[in-house]
């Protein structure tokens, strides 16, 4: 597949596809690609940043493949009645999943692979700086921008280094998991989450599987200590798993910071929120499989800058002592933890979260009001807006509603964006952290932004 030379990109401006297709760039392909979201006239900034690295950018409607074009590239979400779909089909053209190009590219590389269905971007991300600061020079292939990337100017998800490394995010949605062939790889936890836990046990056993030297898992998770039989490298919060693991006490948080004791030794780490202590063992566990110790992986994580959307800092009202916190939570685990990091900053969180499908909403949903009632506190606030629907055929006969309805703590159906944003403006108070969670909506940061200036 690398063999070929012109690529396409249907739905480009996703974050899977974008980190690939910038990655082949960045190893001499040709890589165009077009979204719906694209404009001639309103450009989005990913849009930008594509034509500034000479990734050609189309709106969606078959102009930008042509019988030059080698192989077009496609995710699970573009269906076949798709025109672009249609025209590569017309034309001849080789249509490849991204998860078969993914895995391809895997292959031309020691890769780290990290699976989970929480925490895999901000434990590849730390995989990736670790391995940086230690100058092993690795590749990265991620679902979420690294600020110390972004700061290059670039949309800092896929990085092309010099070294044997590549790390990667390994999804398990869509079952893709189960094609990559991992040097070292990581299982963060198990939980339901798009697909039911024996399903996503079958996939992680796979994945095990696959793993050609070191598969090292999380003893602290239920589900994924099932799959740490005969495995010599495991890792646990507030817990001993033995002489060949990793394990962390004293987790405590001050502002912005998180502190605890690594296998030891003193670990600070500028994030927020007890699961970040979680993803900073997995990723130290990993390096050291990558030959980098304990120490000097510790002393690479106090400047670790984050990523883009996880409990992400964009505001702070200082006379009204108002933070507004963005965050790519979206399944019933991560709304919780999200929230649960926001409450160590102030004595109240309002908590505004979009759906991100009404397929997902449809299989969450309970487990979504379970979960965030027991995490909040009394002087907090949950509020549920409309679902984000991102085009396709789908059954839309379930309302977020069903969400607050179930909780008995105070949570609000809130229906579409201006009515949200006018809620939020008259009833938030000082002294609290608004904090807006969800996925796929590349405009909920914006939106949390002018609700913000609004306050």
């Amino acid at each position: 597949m690398l063999n070929n030379n012109s690529f396409f990109f249907v739905g480009i401006a996703g974050t899977g596809m974008s980190a690939i297709a910038q990655y082949l760039k960045g190893i001499g392909k040709n890589v165009s690609g077009s979204d719906r979201l694209f404009s001639k006239d309103k450009k989005l900034d990913t849009q930008v940043k594509f034509e500034a690295m000479g990734i050609d950018c189309y709106f969606q409607d078959g102009s930008g493949i042509t019988s030059a074009t080698d192989i077009v590239v496609v995710s699970t979400a573009i269906e076949e009645t798709n025109v672009e779909y249609q025209k590569a089909l017309s034309l001849g053209i080789r249509i490849v999943k991204r998860s078969a190009l993914l895995a391809a590219i895997s292959e031309s590389k020691k890769t780290i692979a990290v699976g989970g269905t929480s925490g895999k971007s901000t434990t590849t991300a730390m995989i990736f700086h670790i391995l940086e600061c230690a100058g092993k020079s690795p590749s990265l292939i991620t679902g979420a921008g690294l600020s110390s990337l972004q700061e290059k100017g670039l949309l800092g998800n896929a990085w092309n280094g010099e070294g044997e490394y590549l790390v990667i995010e390994a999804d398990e949605s869509d079952g893709s998991i189960v094609s990559y062939k991992p040097y070292i790889s990581v299982l963060l936890n198990v939980e339901r989450d798009h697909k039911e836990e024996n399903e996503l046990m079958q996939l992680f056993s796979t994945f095990k599987a696959n793993t050609s030297h070191a598969f090292i898992v999380n003893a602290g998770n239920k589900l994924a200590k099932q799959l740490s039989n005969g495995i010599q490298w495991q890792f646990e919060a507030e817990g001993v798993v033995g002489e060949s693991g990793y394990e962390a006490f004293g987790f405590s948080q001050n502002g912005f910071e998180i502190s605890f004791e690594l296998n030891g030794m003193r670990c600070n780490v500028p994030l927020i929120g007890k699961h970040n202590m979680e993803n900073t063992l997995a990723a130290v566990a990993v390096c050291k499989e990558a030959g980098v110790a304990v120490q000097d992986s510790i002393e690479a994580m106090k400047t670790f800058k984050g990523i883009y959307r996880r409990t992400q800092l964009l505001g702070h009202n200082k006379e009204r002592n108002i933070y507004l916190i963005d965050d790519f939570a979206h399944n019933p685990s991560e709304v919780a933890a999200a929230i649960r990091a926001c409450q160590q900053i102030c004595p109240t969180v309002m908590a505004y979260f979009q759906p991100h499908g009404f397929g997902p909403l449809r299989f969450m949903h309970k487990d979504l009001a379970i979960d965030v009632d027991a995490a909040l506190r009394e002087s907090d606030a949950f509020l549920i807006g409309d679902v984000y629907y991102a085009g396709g055929t789908v059954n839309k006969d379930i309302c977020p509603s069903i969400v607050s309805d179930a909780m008995t703590g105070n949570a609000v159906f809130v229906g579409n964006k201006e009515n949200a944003s006018a809620y939020i403006v008259e009833n938030i108070h000082d002294n609290t952290v608004l904090l807006v969670m969800g996925a796929r909506d590349p405009n909920l940061s914006e939106f949390g932004i002018e609700i913000f200036n609004k306050i």
